[in-house]
Parts: C-alpha cells; sequence; structure tokens
C-alpha cells in the first residue's frame, strides 16, 4: 500500500508539473490600443506577431487615450504602443525635450523606477505636431522646411485650427525660435477640412501631425521639416509590464521585428489605408505583417 501511495503521489506531482507547464505555456499576452487608427495598427501588428511566435494574444484596442496608462498600470492590459513625447509630457509631467534618445532615456528610467514598465527600442516612426504645405506652394518657393516657410510667410496662405495659434508648442512657440510668421492671411477652419481647404487653394498651409494618412499624397502635400527641432518627438515604442517581459523576455526580440520596420512615411501609408481608403485596420496589418514577416 506504502509503495501504492508512493507511485500515485509521484504520478500525481508529475501530472499537476505538466498542467502547470501547459498552462504557463498557454500564457495570454494582453495586448491594448488606445482608440486611433495607428494605434489600432501597430497594436494589432504587435498582436500578429505575438501569435507568430507562438503566443496566445487577448486584444483590448480602442482604449481611451486618457485612461490606457492607468490599465497597464492596473494589469488590465501586459502591453501597447506608446509615444515617447506622450510619456514625457503627459505622463511624467515633464518639459519637453527635442533630442530622440534622450526623451526615451528619460521616460524609460522614470516608467521602470516609478510604474514597473518596460520601454523597448522605438521606432523611427514619429506622430508629433507638424506643418503640412501644398506641393504647389513648395515647388514654387522652394520651400521643404520651417525655415524656408517662415521665409516666405508674406506669400502664403495659412489655414489655423484656432488653438494652434495660442497653444505654447504651436505658432507661438515657432515663432520664439525661427521668427515670426507674417501671413498674407491667416483663417480658421475646423481641422477635418485642412486638407480640403489646401487642395482646393484656399490655404496653402496648415498644422497636422506628422503620420496623418493623407500626408501620404505627396503629389498634392509636403511635410515640413523642423530643422530647427521646435517639437518634442513622439516616437513610437511598445510599453510592457515588467513582470509580462521577465517572465517572457523574447517578446522584446519580437516586437523588434515589427518596430524596426515602422518609419514615419510608412505609418502614413498604412493610415492612409485605413483613413483614406476605408479598409479595416485588422485588414491593413494583417497583410503588413505578411509582408515583413
Amino acid at each position: 500500500m506504502k509503495h501504492t501511495m508512493a507511485k500515485l503521489a509521484v504520478l500525481t506531482l508529475a501530472f499537476a508539473t505538466l498542467l502547470c507547464g501547459a498552462a504557463f505555456a498557454a500564457d495570454t499576452i494582453r495586448v491594448g490600443s488606445k482608440d486611433f487608427t495607428e494605434n489600432e495598427i501597430v497594436a494589432e501588428l504587435y498582436a500578429l506577431a505575438l501569435e507568430d511566435a507562438g503566443y496566445d494574444v487577448e486584444r483590448t484596442m480602442d482604449i481611451s487615450s486618457s485612461v490606457i496608462h492607468t490599465s497597464i498600470v492596473n494589469n488590465e492590459i501586459d502591453l501597447y504602443p506608446e509615444y515617447t513625447g506622450t510619456g514625457l509630457i503627459s505622463i511624467l509631467k515633464l518639459d519637453p525635450i527635442t533630442d530622440p534618445d534622450e526623451v526615451y532615456e528619460t521616460v524609460k528610467e522614470a516608467y521602470a523606477d516609478q510604474f514597473d514598465l518596460v520601454w523597448l527600442d522605438y521606432a523611427q516612426a514619429n506622430d508629433g505636431q507638424g506643418l503640412f504645405i501644398s506641393k504647389k506652394a513648395s515647388d514654387e518657393y522652394g520651400i521643404t522646411t520651417i525655415s524656408q516657410l517662415q521665409e516666405h510667410a508674406a506669400d502664403l496662405r495659412f489655414a489655423s485650427q484656432g488653438e494652434f495659434d495660442e497653444r505654447e508648442d504651436g505658432l507661438p512657440g515657432l515663432e520664439k525660435v525661427y521668427g515670426p510668421f507674417d501671413w498674407a492671411s491667416s483663417k480658421v477652419y475646423d481641422n477635418g477640412l485642412k486638407y480640403q481647404v489646401v487642395e482646393s487653394d484656399e490655404a496653402d498651409v496648415s498644422p497636422a501631425y506628422t503620420t496623418e494618412g493623407r500626408l501620404s499624397e505627396t503629389d498634392k502635400f509636403v511635410l515640413l521639416e523642423d530643422d530647427k527641432q521646435v517639437w518634442p518627438p513622439y516616437n513610437l515604442a511598445p510599453v510592457v509590464r515588467g513582470e509580462v517581459l521577465e517572465a517572457n523576455p523574447e517578446i522584446e526580440e519580437i516586437l523588434k521585428k515589427v518596430n524596426d520596420t515602422l518609419d514615419t512615411a510608412t505609418v502614413t501609408a498604412l493610415n492612409a489605408q485605413v483613413d483614406v481608403d476605408k479598409e479595416e485596420y485588422e485588414d491593413v496589418a494583417e497583410e503588413y505583417w505578411e509582408s515583413i514577416r
């Protein structure tokens, strides 16, 4: 009887160990996204890469940008795509920094210390503040940078969204560095109309975020280089819960395979497939993943 009980105990222990191993192998990685196109696409790319590597993935998309940081801190998701400038200014409440590496190192250190969150390597894609000009005006005046824009401001019509003229990180911030922008005219338009207004030759220049889908139409619009680096960078990077990465260190290389391919032009083109061509973000992400896997 003792031998039988001992054998049963060994078998029970072995079975339990097997189950624990199976449970560990089947652990689900919870991927979240913010509630806009670009973040959905990138989060879906992360999810597809993890699934391709053998992980089960639970998706929680369209979390409000204002609460997604709280979601990961509260252990509701395990990782999501974040922007270095958002981490620096919106979460950590620090002053803007314009050097991409310095911003990254600052948020990486602070997030690890304060939240036990890890910033993995950032992508070259930068979804920050910018200005675009019509291709026609760019060609006519030879304008590809904000310095050149400032020199020719008197020849150009500005399509503002109102608040840009007042925000410290808008026109006032630009003028501190580049000098005054004495536009030929300046009118306030709804943000959703800016490309239509410039395309129809009612204005020449407008503010934009640097990965907006319509900026992929380079035959119509030119995104200007912030050559004096007024605006802080908003580079994309995965933010991961520390304990999840510690238990699954291979996640770093899996997501790096995605992030290494994402520059500003690529992300802009992906956004355009959804926002301009009206494709589903899941389909766009899957097609892109198949091209880089």
